[in-house]
């Protein structure tokens, strides 16, 4: 027999829905044979598979360890988390509260897996919490803790994680109604003079992997993206300007600065080769030089209120700090 207190990540599903978490293998059919003998039973009672689960719901499992473990086979493997936390260990912990964590994620790390074989933040994150006690095998069955928002593999910065569901419900909904305010800081070419608003629309070209920028009519088809930046610091031949990402479309920042002339230090794919090239050469800049550096939380209350109004700020990496220096 199998004993399991229902807490706030496994709170507010049905039950059979739960069940088919904890026993990916089993059948329907399975279940509701073993709810309707009270092989399973929900408070000690007989359930239908249709309660939604409260926490401190008691959920008893009558069935045999090798029932248990044969249903949940191949369900669960901590491996790739606990090799994730191991090996991407310049990855830095900046806030962490009972519902999310807040990463760093340096340049040449990917924020979730694009192949199998891929370790990335989201493994990291699991690893982390495992090591931590945060959240154990079982528990990993029924919920998984996640990345909320996504960086480039080569851009720096901040990432937005869950380890609860009431935390991934609540930023999903913050970063959806565009309630949190997300600040990058780049390097761009050229001598940028003013603060500007900028608008359009991006399209992607399946066919090379790039999205495009149309204004007017031309682009009513694709994504609306819109970004505010101003100069921050100018030098030689860049500036260092801070942009706000008002909406979030990947590669955005990179797209809408490359298409005004002041394309990012170390962007191969939307910006100006020989520009990077020689920056490589003399400073070794290998990656594209965008960091997300600030997060701006709105009001909030209940359970968040620890977040409410909060500003979550870091350094600029080693690369900027250089190149700060450097005329």
């Amino acid at each position: 027999m199998q004993q399991i207190e229902i807490d706030e990540n496994e709170a507010g599903q049905r039950l059979d829905k739960f069940l088919h978490k904890f026993m990916p293998v089993a059948p329907s059919s399975f279940f509701y044979k073993m709810l309707r003998k009270k092989n399973i039973t929900l408070n000690g009672k007989k359930a239908e598979g249709n309660e939604k689960l409260i926490i401190g719901d008691v959920l008893c499992l009558y069935l045999s360890d090798e029932t248990i473990h044969n249903f949940k086979a191949g369900s669960v493997r901590t491996d790739e988390y606990e090799e994730a936390y191991k090996k991407l260990k310049d990855i830095q912990v900046v806030y962490e509260d009972r519902h999310i964590v807040i990463v760093y994620k340096p340049s040449g790390i990917l924020t979730q897996k694009a192949a199998a074989e891929d370790l990335s933040v989201n493994e990291w994150l699991i690893g982390y919490l495992l090591k931590k006690g945060s959240i154990n095998k079982m528990q990993l069955s029924t919920y998984k803790p996640s990345v909320c928002n996504r960086l480039d593999r080569n851009t720096f910065g901040m990432v937005i994680c869950a380890k609860s569901l009431a935390g991934s419900q609540k930023i999903s909904s913050l970063l959806k109604n565009r309630e949190i305010r997300k600040f990058y800081r780049m390097f761009v070419k050229g001598q940028v003079v003013k603060e500007e608003l900028l608008e359009g629309y991006l399209v992607k070209d399946e066919s090379n992997n790039k999205s495009h920028l149309l204004k007017g009519d031309e682009g009513m088809k694709g994504s609306p993206v819109k970004t505010r930046y101003y100069p921050v610091s100018r030098f030689r031949d860049r500036t260092l300007v801070e942009a706000e990402l008002i909406t979030g479309k990947p590669h955005q920042l990179r797209i809408h600065m490359a298409g005004i002339g002041h394309p990012v230090l170390g962007d191969y794919k939307y910006g100006d080769r020989t520009f990077n090239d020689r920056y490589k050469r003399q400073y070794q800049i290998n990656s594209q030089l965008l960091c997300a550096c600030r997060l701006e939380f709105p009001k909030l209350e209940g359970t968040f209120e620890g977040l409410s109004r909060r500003v979550i700020e870091i350094p600029l990496p080693g690369e900027f700090q250089m190149l700060m220096k450097e005329q």
